[in-house]
């Protein structure tokens, strides 16, 4: 398995700090368009928000996740990794579609709170859920084709 050598372990561990970061820009971005400024419906915050942690993520990843992969051209590489996200997209919008419609009822009903905090709570627990799932996704196709310029044993 990828993860039994130190150094992908330590690159595991910088890709989901990484993949923290974008994910406070997902969750920020994402509950400013949908609660606080324009009220989007989710899948278009989520999708918006979703690009600007993938451009988050791409730089923090190429510049200190994957130093010695920069052999690569820049936008070869983001172009790599931007397909990798586009396919973790279509992974993610039928999540957040899907998911949130039964998750608003089950929080309405079971927790008897607010509409508009249930949603509040609903939108967030759908995208977290999202987020988990692709970013497994992500690090383990980023891996073997953005940044398999990189050697394992580097």
């Amino acid at each position: 398995m990828i993860l039994k050598e130190e150094k992908e372990r330590k690159r595991f561990f910088k890709f989901a700090l990484v993949g923290a970061i974008g994910a406070l820009i997902d969750f920020g971005v994402m509950n400013l368009l949908s609660h606080w400024v324009v009220e989007l419906p989710l899948v278009a915050a989520g999708t918006i928000s979703f690009i600007c942690a993938v451009i988050s993520n791409f730089t923090w990843n190429r510049f200190w996740t994957y130093p010695e992969s920069r052999s690569r051209p820049l936008l070869s590489q983001l172009g790599m990794f931007f397909l990798v996200n586009a396919a973790g997209v279509l992974i993610r919008i039928p999540i957040l579609h899907f998911a949130e419609p039964p998750l608003l009822q089950f929080v309405e009903t079971s927790l008897h709170t607010p509409h508009l905090t249930a949603e509040f709570i609903a939108k967030n627990f759908t995208l977290a859920a999202a987020v988990g799932i692709v970013m497994m996704w992500n690090f383990f196709l980023n891996r073997y084709w953005t940044y398999n310029d990189v050697d394992d044993e580097t």
